[in-house]
């Protein structure tokens, strides 16, 4: 599935489409540049999920939680990692199979700890407003 968005207005109706493509897939991956958006997507993400406290990168704290309607939240940031070790010794299993929502930015970081399924979503920047959003089940 492709979803341009054009404009940070369209952002909430494209984490919409991307709730509903997942359907009961709960692990989302994000991939892109740096300053894609792969965080402003992920807080848009949050709000249709009914998280009401702010939604902020978990760059240094690596994992921020947040309680939504019914759900709990996980939000990683792995770009800082040295090595996968480290997201072995912070747990990352139970997060990622509790049956709660993972929304992980820099997953190339633990590539091979990654769970077998789960959405792939690629930010290409077009330009400074507009981004392309390839997503995929895997």
């Amino acid at each position: 599935m492709n979803l341009p968005v054009k404009s940070i207005d369209e952002i909430r109706g494209a984490a919409k489409q991307l709730i509903e493509f997942a359907d009961k897939e709960k692990i989302f991956l994000f991939y892109g540049d740096m300053g894609a958006g792969k965080t402003t997507l992920i807080k848009s993400l949050c709000e249709c999920l009914g998280v009401h406290e702010p939604v902020t990168s978990p760059t240094f704290s690596i994992v921020n939680e947040y309680d939504g309607e019914g759900t709990r939240v996980f939000h990683f940031d792995f770009y800082r990692l040295k090595n996968q070790s480290e997201a072995l010794d912070m747990g990352y299993e139970e997060y990622f199979y509790s049956g709660n929502y993972c929304f992980i930015e820099w997953p190339e970081k633990i590539a091979g700890l990654l769970p077998p399924h789960y959405i792939r979503i690629d930010i290409q920047v077009l330009d400074s407003n507009e981004r392309l959003l390839t997503c995929d089940k895997i």
